[in-house]
């Protein structure tokens, strides 16, 4: 993903003001591939001598997310993750686990979308499939 030198330029490519805050939490983010949560992003990032409050770290990644440099994905209302692969993607979600997990298959289809409401247009289609282990 992107190295820690690169974090404030990249910053910067989303017109976004690096900080010592924001810089700390896209390095969290963007370290590799993969989906957290608000809390776990504030626990990653308080693990040095600096800390971060946690309105900072919600209000950083509303911002990451305004400016594209993260996708958030919405389980339900009590499970929301932020994905630092922007890529155009859907999920499962392992409701025993609580782990959120890419789906690889490109092939993916989404057929029969219904008509839109009048105007408007599509952002985009997130599909979260649920799945639980088998006991």
């Amino acid at each position: 993903m992107v190295g820690g030198e690169q974090i404030g330029q990249v910053l910067k490519n989303h017109t976004i003001r690096p900080t010592v805050q924001r810089i700390d939490i896209a390095r969290v983010l963007l370290a590799k591939p993969q989906h957290l949560s608000a809390d776990q992003v504030f626990g990653l990032v308080n693990t040095k001598d600096e800390l971060v409050s946690k309105a900072t770290v919600y209000n950083t990644l509303n911002l990451f997310v305004d400016k594209g440099l993260i996708n958030q994905v919405v389980v339900d209302s009590r499970y929301i993750f932020y994905d630092s692969n922007t890529e155009s993607h859907h999920h499962f979600y392992n409701e025993d686990t609580g782990l959120l997990q890419d789906i690889e298959d490109e092939g993916t289809l989404i057929k029969n979308i219904p008509g839109l409401p009048k105007n408007t247009v599509q952002t985009g289609i997130d599909v979260v499939i649920r799945v639980k282990n088998q006991s």
